[in-house]
């Protein structure tokens, strides 16, 4: 079962009040949204996204008899999601960028190598191309630079290069068949505990869900959905998630940033929870425009 990360600096700094409207952004397992649901309360009202339908089914049952309501549609899309409901403005938009841990361990998703299952890392599994299709499809160049780029991977032209030698002969359809390749390419530095593999999977996945060019039209929208005074808190979960928010929350003639450096989880989290280990919370107040 996902645990939510944060929980109490999530509500110490989005800071949620009695009969606000505020949004989840990115609902996942529903755990940040029932906090938030229980102390804005009935006259209250929750709106929840996600880009995966079956987060939303896994959420639903946490929000019954609340006023909370969940729709299926990207962060990035939180603009027609609040026009489509009449909603001008929110009292504060939370965004947990991380994966719940029910998508991580379905191999049928494709998005870790611990198990095998098939090249596909989309989180809605209902539209886009799956990580397969891209392997196919993207020349070389293409290919190493999406390691680089996205994974800062230093070994992305030799991973590249051996994926098009594979491909010549077949395809690459599962977890374990890139895993296993990239591990050929990349020497594994002894102690280090990070698979060879993590950074390519990181960068595929990202690439597959266009999650930075989500999260930059995301962030580019925000403030214009806050009601003055309203909160912004975003979760990152690696580097160039973060790096975005915090050059967007840098902005002084929007926000008025609540977290200099970013918030991380104490020790106790993190034992009980190691995947709150990355993660790094920033949170701003939008500004009152004279």
């Amino acid at each position: 079962m996902h645990i939510p990360v944060m929980p109490d600096e999530v509500l110490h700094y989005l800071d949620p009040q009695p009969r606000q409207l505020i949004v989840d952004a990115t609902v996942g397992g529903g755990g940040h949204s029932r906090l938030i649901a229980e102390i804005i309360g009935e006259k209250g009202r929750l709106i929840g996204l996600d880009l995966d339908p079956e987060m939303l089914a896994l959420a639903r049952p946490r929000l019954v008899g609340m006023n909370a309501t969940l729709v299926h549609r990207s962060f990035d899309e939180l603009s027609e999601v609040l026009r489509s409901l009449r909603i001008e403005a929110v009292d504060g938009i939370l965004a947990d960028l991380g994966f719940c841990s029910d998508q991580l361990a379905d191999p049928n998703r494709g998005l870790s190598f611990q198990q095998d299952g098939p090249l596909d890392m989309r989180l809605d599994q209902t539209r886009g191309e799956p990580a397969s299709s891209l392997l196919r499809r993207l020349q070389e160049r293409e290919l190493a630079d999406i390691f680089w780029r996205y994974g800062e991977e230093r070994y992305s032209r030799r991973i590249a290069a051996r994926i098009m030698d594979v491909r010549r002969k077949a395809t690459l359809e599962t977890t374990e068949q890139l895993a296993t390749l990239v591990r050929t390419c990349v020497p594994r530095s002894r102690g280090h505990a990070i698979d060879p593999a993590t950074r390519v999977f990181q960068a595929l996945r990202i690439a597959v869900n266009d999650e930075l060019g989500a999260l930059e039209r995301f962030l580019a929208v925000a403030p214009d959905l806050l009601t003055p005074g309203g909160r912004l808190v975003v979760i990152s979960f690696q580097s160039l998630e973060d790096r975005l928010v915090k050059r967007a929350l840098r902005n002084k003639e929007i926000w008025e940033e609540l977290t200099r450096k970013p918030v991380t989880a104490q020790d106790e989290e993190i034992r009980n929870n190691p995947r709150a280990r990355s993660a790094k919370l920033r949170a701003a107040t939008k500004k009152e425009i004279p």
